[in-house]
């Protein structure tokens, strides 16, 4: 499948060989939100959750979902991660939450998974520490805006 990385001549999925990839600093970063209802917006924003320091929690379990992003996508490389930061935003205009994860690597592929699995993680911890009071949030627009480092270069969405 031409284009493809993931699969080989035949089209069946194989992980791809990146033993002759330059080792090249690398960076990812990508957002996303959860929107909610304004009751739920201000019981995170007042801390009267009663799971906890709802953004606390969110941004270790992105970091956390970073780090596991190889055990949950079949196809990925296991990466020495040099760093993640995951920012929660507490946008009332949503109203929600806006979620963003920066990976940074030195090696031979890049960490755009790694930036997309903490912001999910993130996402889904905020639904899962206040889905007793909002089962009906919303969470999207989850996507990579930078990636740099390796062959590819640069890539800055618009």
């Amino acid at each position: 499948m031409p284009g493809l990385t993931h699969f080989d001549g035949k089209g069946d999925a194989h992980m791809v060989d990146v033993s002759d990839k330059a080792t090249t600093a690398r960076i990812a970063v990508a957002v996303g939100y959860i929107r909610m209802a304004r009751e739920t917006f201000d019981i995170i924003s007042e801390g009267r959750a009663k799971k906890g320091d709802v953004l606390a929690v969110a941004r270790l379990a992105g970091i956390m979902g970073a780090k596991k992003t190889s055990d949950l996508i079949p196809l990925c490389h296991p990466l020495a991660i040099t760093k993640v930061a995951v920012d929660l935003t507490l946008d009332p205009d949503l109203p929600g939450v806006r979620i963003e994860g920066t990976v940074k690597t030195t090696g031979q592929t890049g960490v755009e998974m790694e930036a997309l699995t903490a912001v999910s993680t993130a996402a889904l911890t905020v639904y899962d520490m206040t889905k007793a009071v909002d089962k009906a949030m919303e969470i999207g627009g989850i996507h990579v805006i930078l990636k740099d480092g390796g062959k590819s270069g640069r890539y800055k969405a618009q």
